[in-house]
């Protein structure tokens, strides 16, 4: 199933490639990001309440911050009677984009820690929320949406639909700082490739000097072009507007065949090439079956002449049968230069399982016949 669905993929690729002609080049937005230009995690700690007894009960993590937190408003009790079954005990994750300003609304998601069985109809208490450097960029607080559904039954039977644990709240933090960039003050852009290539950085440095003039961008490695940009703010705004929508045709990429050893899947490049080889396919099974004879014995005794026969003890013996089958070796030659295509029919041709395409091109690669990198995920 895997392989047929390998050479469907194939069709497709090949049909692309034959209109690429046609198609649009791909805009440098798509193919980079500026160096500098990123968004940043934020983590917290809060408390969930308002839960239809779904909470974390009586642990201690629970009791302890429902205790601090309350302690905030003057009334002073102890964590030993504070009942946490409508309350849990979460982290609260956002992402902060770049040049967000103080003010601006932020998504965030909130996760359990504790035994809280469903954050179904909770309310999420005021949330700090940290960078990596332990200061607060931006604080949390609403009511959150959860997707997912746990119902328990009296005699243990339970039922869940999707992660009830796990909730959202649309716009549910408040940026109350802005992180420090020197997008402005660097005087050159540095323009990163999401996969590197060196011959896709030369034609992206060629195609920006083409518009923008010789000497405005150079190629680092691989990965990297510095980009000259305009000191002035509003200028360096407009020149990367321009410059992002700039299109260019990246080169065609490594030959790779990707194999996910956990689902089966098998992804291959169109540019997989194999020199000459030859591969044999077949297996051998052995089968032993195990089984017992019992065999009725009698006993004959002799008294006044008269012979009298009376049934013996039964008498077991093992019985053990080996058969072994071998299917016949099936062989196929690849020519120089084959084609994907080419593959996938062969393989198809031996009725390939997915785990015999991966022991293929493995072997492929230690004979040194496979044109490609083999990445096993």
């Amino acid at each position: 199933m895997i392989v047929r669905i390998v050479q469907i993929l194939l069709m497709v690729a090949a049909s692309v490639t034959a209109l690429a002609g046609s198609v649009a080049a791909d805009r440098l937005k798509d193919l980079t990001s500026i160096a500098g230009v990123r968004s940043n995690q934020l983590v917290g700690y809060g408390i969930v309440v308002g839960l239809a007894g779904t909470g974390d009960g009586n642990a201690v993590l629970t009791q302890q911050a429902m205790q601090s937190m309350i302690s905030q408003f003057g009334v002073v009790t102890d964590a030993a009677n504070i009942n946490g079954k409508n309350s849990a005990s979460v982290i609260v994750t956002a992402e902060l984009p770049p040049f967000v300003k103080p003010g601006q609304r932020l998504d965030i998601v909130v996760s359990t820690v504790g035994q809280a069985k469903s954050l179904r109809g909770g309310t999420l208490l005021m949330t700090p929320l940290l960078g990596a450097d332990g200061e607060t960029y931006a604080v949390a607080q609403g009511n959150m949406m959860v997707g997912g559904l746990g119902v328990a039954g009296g005699d243990g039977s339970s039922l869940t639909v999707n992660v009830p644990t796990v909730g959202r709240i649309p716009g549910g933090a408040t940026v109350e700082r802005m992180i420090e960039t020197s997008f402005l003050e660097n005087e050159n852009l540095l323009l990163n490739l999401n996969q590197g290539d060196f011959s896709t950085t030369t034609k992206v440095s060629e195609a920006i000097n083409q518009v923008f003039g010789d000497g405005v961008a150079v190629p680092l490695d691989s990965t990297s072009i510095k980009v000259r940009a305009p000191m002035d703010p509003a200028q360096k705004v407009s020149f990367i507007s321009l410059l992002e929508n700039i299109e260019v045709d990246p080169d065609r990429p490594r030959a790779k065949v990707v194999v996910n050893a956990r689902t089966g899947t098998i992804v291959i490049g169109g540019d997989v090439r194999v020199r000459p080889a030859a591969v044999t396919h077949g297996s051998l099974t052995v089968k032993v079956t195990e089984d017992t004879k019992v065999t009725q014995t009698q006993t004959t005794a002799l008294a006044a002449g008269v012979a009298a026969t009376a049934p013996g003890a039964a008498v077991t013996t093992p019985d053990s049968t080996i058969t072994a089958t071998e299917e016949t070796a099936r062989a196929f030659v690849f020519d120089p230069g084959v084609e994907l295509s080419s593959i996938v029919d062969a393989l198809n041709a031996v009725g390939g399982t997915p785990s015999d395409l991966v022991a293929i091109l493995e072997a492929l690669r230690e004979a040194g016949s496979l044109r490609a990198e083999l990445i096993i995920i």
